[in-house]
């Protein structure tokens, strides 16, 4: 078996592996009668790299040998007053948040110290940034950068690339990549999942932006859209494109299992992916073959991943589908805490409503999609097949995922997005409602949108439970994400109803579930929003707020935060959030986006450039 190795994590007991950067600051140093005037490092020096902590050491040490002594620091900014969560997973403290540059470099009680900006947190929690562990903003952001809906929820980071990623993605393919654009069209400059990564930095984003590199993505560079295993030749280009990505900084490998071409791939296909991703530390994150009628089967599949590769595997929005399929959940949560107590690595994240959001492709077989959209538009437009195609669509099976099905049927599926415009005001009419507009049975209706469209046309399915998302919420495994873009109220976004929980997800979390409902208390709920997902991505200095970490801070106000969108009218932000800094800087400030946009790049622990970057 191959070793897996992850960065040593501040804060562990282990010694920090790598120097703090920060701008220049201006700082008071500790001074005493008789004391020396220290000189400052220069802004590039490798003294100023070190600065954040020096002076967090510095003034424990002068005050401890010098009599308490008080050290007067001068920081860039200072959190007051508020209840500090740190990601641990202990209760808040009142203590008091100093930041220079890029890095948290005090927490205490730092009443004599001043800052360039100061922030009166009191009556308010302070958290690190939260993570949202499957986010579709790899379009969205390229629109607008600001990253609104999300980062007025507190999220500062972005994990992209559930199964499909924006590299690697060679010439020949950008063509036709551009035609699979809807109401954002944007050029593609890069060729790499890297590259792209690097665009959206250079570009200039609120927040920071990590991706895996999707298996979907690397099948279609090699294989295409046929329904076939790779050649040996062909999976050793395979897997050699996620070495790649992974030494460009990927965070790991990730799979979408019913979506064809992904559904055509067999086990020992992803245990070569998922191997050469955990050989740099990655992990492997899948939305499993089936939520529903196979879903014990499908977890099965992906602890059978996760032990022949030996790597770490998640479930994305782990969920089980469909009312006869409700019962699983608790079998399922037996099965990953039976793996988990015999030493596998086995997480999982989730949205916190009961509907899902995709396409109507996920109604349809996935022989019928076999050869890529163009072929499928063709066949939805050829008798003889529409007719197979319907009474597949109808028929339940346990081969292929259904969610049409799964949600109960054509009335308890909302359409929310169309690429051409003479369809756009069917949105937010369900399947059940256009069929009946057009005197057309619900699967007709279906393949006649998709094919009219030429997309796979937006929809959200309502198949899931109350009682089984609060059971999903209270594991201690399980962290959280938005499986949306992040998106405004406003321009080409409005094209379009995305799932509320692109507006609300992490809000709802902490309004409906940990303060309403009291499912886990805010300090679980932080940790699951914050250590927890940068522990599984194996990232450094994310995640905590303690000295030496970057300053990713969000300040809300745990009585009022709450989500506001909702599937009739989704366009709402989320309210509460009163602050969020990113790599030290403002982007909320009083609840309003101040337009900085210092997200950054965030690199999984196979990037090649670590030592060089000082960081």
């Amino acid at each position: 078996m191959p070793t897996r190795s992850r960065p040593p994590v501040p804060g562990t007991g282990e010694s920090l592996p790598v120097a703090l950067s920060g701008t220049p600051s201006r700082h008071r140093m500790p001074r005493c009668p008789g004391a020396p005037t220290g000189a400052r490092p220069a802004a590039h020096s490798f003294g100023h790299r070190l600065r954040p902590l020096l002076l967090f050491a510095v003034s424990l040490l002068t005050g401890g040998f010098l009599g308490g002594c008080e050290p007067e620091p001068e920081y860039d900014l200072v959190i007051r007053g508020g209840t500090v969560y740190d990601g641990s997973g202990e209760a808040g403290q009142e203590v008091d948040v100093a930041v220079v540059g890029d890095s948290i470099v005090a927490l205490g009680d730092l009443g004599g110290a001043r800052g360039r900006e100061e922030v009166d947190a009191s009556g308010m929690a302070v958290a690190p940034g939260f993570i949202n562990m499957l986010s579709w903003a790899t379009e969205s952001l390229l629109e607008d950068g600001r990253a609104m809906s999300d980062i007025l929820q507190g999220v500062t980071l972005e994990v992209m690339g559930e199964g499909t990623s924006m590299g690697p993605i060679p010439d020949s393919l950008k063509d036709w990549a551009k035609s699979q654009q809807g109401d954002i069209t944007y050029e593609i400059p890069w060729n790499t999942l890297g590259e792209y990564l690097e665009h959206l930095e250079d570009r200039g984003v609120s927040v920071n932006v990590a991706s895996f590199v999707g298996a979907t993505t690397v099948r279609i560079n090699v294989v295409g859209f046929d329904d076939r295993a790779p050649t040996g030749e062909e999976l050793e280009r395979m897997v050699a494109m996620v070495h790649q990505a992974m030494e460009e900084g990927a965070v790991g490998v990730a799979s979408a299992l019913i979506y064809t071409p992904a559904f055509y791939a067999d086990t020992p296909e992803l245990v070569a992916l998922a191997r050469a991703a955990g050989e740099h530390g990655g992990m492997y994150i899948s939305h499993m073959r089936s939520e529903g009628n196979r879903l014990l089967e499908s977890l099965d599949e992906l602890l059978t991943v996760a032990r022949e590769a030996d790597v770490h595997a998640e479930i994305y929005h782990l969920k089980a589908a469909g009312e006869s399929n409700y019962p699983k959940l608790d079998e399922l949560v037996r099965r990953v805490e039976d793996a988990r107590a015999r030493g596998l690595e086995v997480t999982a994240d989730m949205y916190t409503y009961t509907a899902g959001a995709t396409g109507l492709d996920a109604a349809m077989p996935p022989w019928a999609q076999e050869g890529g959209p163009e072929a499928w538009f063709d066949r939805l437009r050829d008798p003889a097949m529409r007719a197979r195609i319907a009474a597949e669509m109808v028929r339940p099976t346990d081969e292929w995922e259904n969610l049409m099905l799964a949600a109960g049927g054509p009335e308890n599926v909302l359409l929310v997005g169309f690429k051409q415009d003479s369809l756009k005001h069917l949105t937010g009419r369900t399947l059940a409602e256009v069929a009946e507009m057009r005197g057309t049975a619900p699967e007709i209706t279906a393949m006649d949108l998709v094919a009219s469209d030429e997309s796979r046309v937006g929809a959200v399915y309502f198949m899931m439970s109350e009682e089984n998302v609060k059971k999903k919420i209270a594991l201690p495994w399980v962290s959280f994400c938005s499986d949306a873009g992040a998106l405004a109220t406003e321009g080409v976004f409005l094209e379009s109803n995305p799932h509320p929980r692109a507006y609300g997800s992490f809000a709802r979390l902490l309004g409906k579930y940990v303060r309403e409902e009291e499912v886990l208390p805010l300090e679980e709920a932080v940790r699951k929003l914050t250590s927890l997902p940068a522990e599984n991505l194996g990232l450094r200095r994310r995640g905590r707020l303690e000295p030496g970490y970057l300053a990713d801070v969000v300040v809300f106000d745990p009585a009022t935060i709450r989500d506001n969108a909702t599937f009739a009218e989704p366009h709402q932000y989320a309210t509460g959030v009163r602050y969020v800094l990113v790599n030290g800087q403002v982007v909320v400030r009083d609840g309003e986006h101040t337009g900085a946009t210092p997200g950054r790049v965030v690199r999984g622990p196979g990037w090649t450039g670590w030592e060089d970057s000082g960081s």
